[in-house]
């Protein structure tokens, strides 16, 4: 009679041990996603803490360890130790903004939508349309280098590092991304307001070979910011980039063609077909030069025939009574010649003021 009482006792005893198991999955606390921006395009959870309230900000430098992910599991990135300075868009926008909001040693999954990854061009492993899901570990936090500290050697190793960056944007068609990158690489390379004859501790007196090399590299970020610039429409400051380019550079056939595409869009043709001209004469087998002149020289030509329609109504001027009547006697011929004279002599006055405007303005 009391093996059964064992035998219950023992078929008890797994649903004692469930129960715990049960209660002890309730104390554990719960999983959950951010939805950083609020459309569920970019998503955070955490996976392990990190310590509590210590977030990089804008422009710290950030060493992360992180592995990417495909929907099937296909491991498309990883990388341990990767520096970027956070807010320069060294990473793609999703992780850019997502290790803002994290804190050090902490250890987060992330998803992306392919909007805030790598978009409809895909890149390297990544096929176009790709949601990517990220497992992140920010390792280390570090203040962002004053500039001024900086050897050359270094400056023209972040300034080169950015400008790169920037052209990678520049290719995916995130101007925005691309001008701000071309923007802080100037910041590293700009010669320009700068004491650079002081002497460094360590590195001793800047020369001018050294000088010469970043001019070179500044030379590069002005003429690619330039077409980020035209692509936006911001036509006037394209123009201050491309003449800094040329102010060192006169015969660079890049900003040369791209001073003619600024001119030519703001209705400047005739500066823009000299522009052009140059460009021809440096080199004249560049591919779309010629369409570029052919144009242009239409543009010009109707351009002309307008102004001159225009001042012959000033003039008042009508070419079918232009000829004098047979039938009009000597006396009102003169009357007539009088008054052409001094419509002519009204109108040139204004003819002047407008020219004046025109090619001093």
């Amino acid at each position: 009679m009391d093996q059964p009482k064992q035998d219950q006792l023992e078929e008890n005893q797994p649903k004692e041990d469930q129960s715990n198991d049960d209660q002890s999955k309730k104390d554990q606390p719960k999983e959950e996603w951010l939805d950083i921006i609020g459309n569920g395009q970019l998503m955070k959870k955490v996976i392990k803490k990190g310590k509590k309230d210590v977030k990089p900000i804008r422009q710290d430098i950030c060493t992360i360890k992180f592995t990417g992910m495909l929907d099937d599991g296909t491991v498309v990135e990883d990388y341990d130790d990767f520096s970027i300075q956070l807010g320069d868009f060294d990473v793609i926008q999703g992780l850019d903004l997502t290790i803002s909001l994290m804190e050090l040693d902490e250890i987060a999954e992330i998803k992306i939508d392919p909007r805030f990854a790598y978009g409809t061009r895909g890149e390297g492993a990544v096929p176009p349309n790709a949601t990517i899901t990220y497992i992140v570990e920010l390792k280390a936090i570090e203040d962002g280098s004053d500039i001024e500290s900086l050897s050359v050697k270094e400056r023209r190793e972040l300034g080169n590092k950015k400008r790169q960056r920037g052209n990678w944007w520049f290719i995916r068609k995130e101007l925005t991304f691309s001008i701000q990158c071309y923007r802080t690489a100037l910041s590293y390379l700009q010669i320009d307001n700068t004491n650079w004859n002081k002497e460094n501790e360590e590195t001793g007196p800047i020369t001018d070979s050294q000088l010469q090399e970043l001019l070179e590299d500044c030379i590069k970020v002005y003429n690619n910011l330039a077409a980020a610039l035209i692509e936006t429409g911001a036509y006037n400051t394209a123009l201050e980039n491309v003449d800094r380019v040329l102010k060192y550079q006169p015969k660079n056939t890049k900003a040369l063609f791209r001073k003619g595409r600024i001119l030519k869009a703001k209705g400047e043709y005739a500066k823009a077909y000299i522009a052009f001209l140059e460009v021809q004469k440096i080199d004249p087998d560049m591919k779309s030069l010629q369409t570029e002149l052919i144009t242009l020289k239409e543009k010009i030509s109707k351009e002309t025939e307008k102004e001159k329609y225009l001042y012959a109504k000033m003039l008042g001027i009508n070419k079918e009574a232009d000829k004098p009547s047979k039938n009009v006697k000597g006396e009102e011929r003169s009357k007539i010649a009088k008054g052409i004279l001094w419509t002519a002599i009204g109108a040139s006055a204004a003819i002047i003021g407008i020219l004046v405007h025109r090619f001093v303005s």
